[in-house]
């Protein structure tokens, strides 16, 4: 959301600078997340000023230029070279220096005047046009101002170039009170202890009632208040510069001067309006009613929307006008041949608005600021400031009295509020008088004072104080975070709270790990397609949550695994002809079961593409299993992961694979994606993918470091080939060998595997035991009596042969 520094002015009198008052909204829970100036004229027309020409000669090298000789009042005159047909001796014109920064008329980039020769000829300086100044579009000549205008004024003085700051907040949900000028004064007016000046209405007058509007509104649930006025007269044409310049600040486009009105108004107290063509309210009546499901209905846009059953619509007598609250009518919308306009001014439900915007996907600044909840008691007020700006900048008066239908008025929050509550949750005492002072800045009054506590009655407004916690809350944003001091007892306790193993710095250098090696890094979405989480529905641990108020029916759902925000990434890329991928994601899982909800982290890597990048040494190949799997060896061992067990990887996701289970349960699961899961996000190329149970995966992290002493003794290695049935794997040989010898075994690895027709069906394993012993030097009877046991237990337990 952004402001304006000067609008802020003229509710609260401060003389603070923009960065001061960004520094006290932030700390009052308005974070500030950017200043910049706005000028009337981009640049400022810095370096611009007035001069005279005193002489001006035909350019000796070029038919269509003239050297001229100005007067700027700096010093010695410059010679300047202009083209301009227009320009003569005795003019008074404007004349960027050297070092000026202009903006020509729809450029972004900046002309910076240099001294410079052209044809030959120097030229100090240049005698500016309207584009040329971002003043107009006009290129026919040189601006000539009148001849009394002095000399050495600068541009910026005789244009009256104002300039403001744009102050841009992160405004959270919560703070719709403060979608506004007048929301963000309220509680710079509680910091600084001002006072805050509201616009004057008193001048509003009802000049004549010949063109009343009736009004009905038939349901009162959506539309608890609905008010408006007619204005007939009225010249719809461009706003003032004023208001152009005001709505320019804040990033809002000028439209007409009717329009402009209502979204200043809008923006400086944060009440949507909305003005109807008065022509176009056939019957002379305003209905406020649903319509049936399936109504055809074209917005301002030029785009045709069907109607749901639940939309509130503002209808005259034979067809809808409005989406209420959310967006215009095109037939009935202001135009320039409008003279007389129905002005609405409303207070929506914020149900009934969200309901709608989401149906139609439409986000306005109407609709963002009703679905979150405007102030019920603006509309009148509001409606009389729009009406006194529209007859000051478009003509016309006040046709009819004000319609106000408020059936049901919506009252205060009563809430009680203890001293001893708010000293607990503050963790300092305040004193009463001044807590009484915070909350009376914040128009926020009091009742059935006690020595104990009190009520706080809360203007319905603040749609976020509710509760007698919001109430403290309101009371610590503006007496500062920053003045309640950290006891000693509070501070240790702090301190003996810190998690001896810190997540986040664990999940640092897991990344770090993973980067090294060329991964990147992605965040996804939480929401996914319902249909391929149903694909996988028997692989997941629970039902899938669902969203209730979705905005897509494509992000519906939470996802259970990060299998699918994954290979959107990698169908993003892939179609962007980036094919050789490597990612990997920290991000949460969700599920539930029965009436209870679980969320989980998980780590995800994926591969596709190639290995490598092909060199003059080496051709590149694809990305097999073992790359996945070698990778998952590292991150387990950055963990400290031991004594696991493996299965085969779940057959609905994976082609083949590995799935590794710590006390019999999955902490993760690697391998080739099926491609039945490939086609359902549209990935065409092979993809590896392993997923990681985090949170299991951390709990058994001990974060300790065990030092031991490097073996003096010397490590002996010794191979064999082994022939075995073709079922049994590797794994198997590793868990036998181990189980054989566990003093003296370091390491089996295996570094050929073959299978042929003249082994009879079966596999040859060539196996490699690293063989060290901590105490002293292995001998060879020592050796030969291990190996034989390794060939003795292979033999018994799976009917090996020994190749010799």
């Amino acid at each position: 959301m952004k402001i304006s520094y000067k609008w802020l002015q003229e509710f609260v009198d401060f003389k603070e600078s923009p960065e001061e008052i960004s520094k006290i909204l932030t700390s009052a829970g308005l974070e500030v997340e950017g200043i910049e100036e706005i000028e009337s004229i981009k640049g400022g027309l810095k370096n611009v000023v007035v001069g005279q020409v005193l002489t001006c000669v035909k350019h000796p090298q070029a038919d269509r230029l003239k050297l001229t000789t100005v007067d700027t009042g700096q010093g010695s005159p410059l010679s300047i070279v202009c083209g301009a047909p227009n320009v003569a001796a005795g003019q008074k014109v404007l004349v960027a220096t050297i070092g000026a920064e202009l903006y020509p008329s729809g450029s972004e980039t900046p002309l910076v005047i240099k001294k410079s020769k052209i044809r030959g000829e120097v030229s100090e300086g240049m005698i500016c046009a309207e584009d040329e100044l971002g003043l107009g579009q006009s290129h026919d000549g040189i601006l000539v101002l009148p001849e009394e205008v002095e000399v050495g004024t600068p541009a910026s003085t005789y244009l009256s170039i104002s300039s403001d700051f744009q102050i841009e907040i992160g405004l959270t949900p919560n703070r719709a009170d403060a979608a506004s000028h007048l929301g963000v004064a309220r509680d710079l007016k509680a910091a600084l202890n001002k006072p805050l000046t509201l616009p004057n209405i008193e001048n509003f007058t009802i000049a004549r009632t010949d063109a009343p509007v009736a009004v009905r509104v038939e349901n009162e649930e959506a539309c608890p208040r609905y008010a408006g006025l007619t204005i007939k007269g009225l010249k719809v044409g461009e706003s003032p510069e004023w208001l152009r310049q005001r709505l320019q600040t804040i990033g809002v486009r000028n439209i007409n001067n009717v329009v402009d009105v209502t979204n200043f108004v809008l923006h400086e107290l944060g009440q949507p309006l909305h003005a109807f063509d008065l022509a176009k309210v056939t019957g002379n009546e305003i209905i406020v009613k649903t319509l049936s499901e399936g109504t055809r209905f074209t917005t301002l846009d030029e785009q045709e929307r069907k109607l749901a059953a639940t939309d509130l619509m503002i209808c005259n007598q034979s067809e809808p006008m409005c989406i209420a609250g959310v967006f215009g009518g095109l037939e009935s919308g202001v135009t320039e041949s409008t003279t007389d306009i129905f002005l609405e001014s409303a207070y929506f439900s914020p149900i009934s608005v969200r309901k709608t915007a989401q149906n139609h996907s439409l986000k306005t600044d109407s609709s963002f600021r009703f679905e979150r909840g405007t102030d019920p008691n603006m509309p009148i007020f509001a409606l009389k400031r729009a009406a006194m700006l529209l007859i000051e900048v478009a003509g016309g008066e006040v046709s009819s009295e004000i319609t106000d239908l408020y059936p049901h008025p919506i009252m205060d929050f009563r809430i009680p509020v203890l001293y001893r509550h708010i000293d607990r949750l503050i963790g300092k005492e305040l004193g009463k008088q001044t807590i009484l002072d915070i909350l009376e800045g914040l128009d926020i009054t009091v009742a059935d004072t006690t020595e104990l506590g009190f009520t706080a009655i809360v203007p319905p407004y603040r749609v976020d104080v509710q509760r007698e916690a919001d109430i403290i809350e309101e009371i610590l944003r503006i007496y500062g975070f920053d003045q309640v001091e950290l006891s000693d007892a509070l501070s240790s306790s702090f301190i003996s709270e810190f998690p001896t193993n810190d997540p986040e710095k664990l999940k640092l250098r897991i990344a770090e790990q993973l980067a090294a090696k060329g991964y990147i890094e992605t965040i996804n979405n939480s929401l996914t397609k319902p249909e391929w989480q149903a694909s996988i529905a028997e692989s997941m641990p629970g039902e899938p949550v669902n969203i209730l108020n979705y905005l897509s029916v494509d992000l519906s759902v939470m996802r259970q695994t990060l299998l699918f925000s994954g290979l959107e990434v990698i169908a993003h890329n892939v179609n962007r002809r980036q094919k050789d991928l490597k990612l990997f994601e920290f991000g949460k899982i969700y599920f539930q079961k029965g009436e209870k909800y679980s969320e989980k982290e998980q780590l995800s890597l994926f591969l596709t593409g190639h290995a490598g990048e092909e060199t003059w040494i080496e051709k590149s190949r694809d990305v097999v299993f073992h790359d996945l799997s070698g990778m998952v060896s590292q991150v387990l061992a950055v963990m400290k992961v031991k004594q696991l067990e493996q299965t085969p990887a779940d057959p609905n996701i994976f082609s083949y694979g590995l799935t590794y289970t710590l006390n019999k349960k999955p902490l993760v699961s690697f391998g080739l994606l099926k491609p039945a899961i490939h086609k359902l996000v549209d990935v065409k190329v092979p993809v590896f993918m392993a997923e990681f149970d985090w949170d299991l995966l951390f709990k058994q992290y001990d974060g300790m470091v065990a030092f031991q002493e490097v073996v003096k003794f010397p490590e002996v290695r010794r191979d064999l080939s082994v022939v075995v049935d073709k079922q049994v794997t590797f794994q198997q040989l590793n868990q036998l060998a181990r189980k054989t010898e566990k003093q003296l075994l370091r390491s089996v690895n295996v570094f050929d595997v073959y299978e042929g027709e003249n082994l009879g069906g079966k596999k040859s394993y060539s196996l490699s035991f690293i063989l060290q012993d901590e105490k002293q030097t292995l001998t060879d009877k020592v050796i030969e009596k291990t190996m034989q046991r390794f060939i003795t237990t292979f033999e018994k337990e799976l009917q090996a042969t020994i190749r010799k």
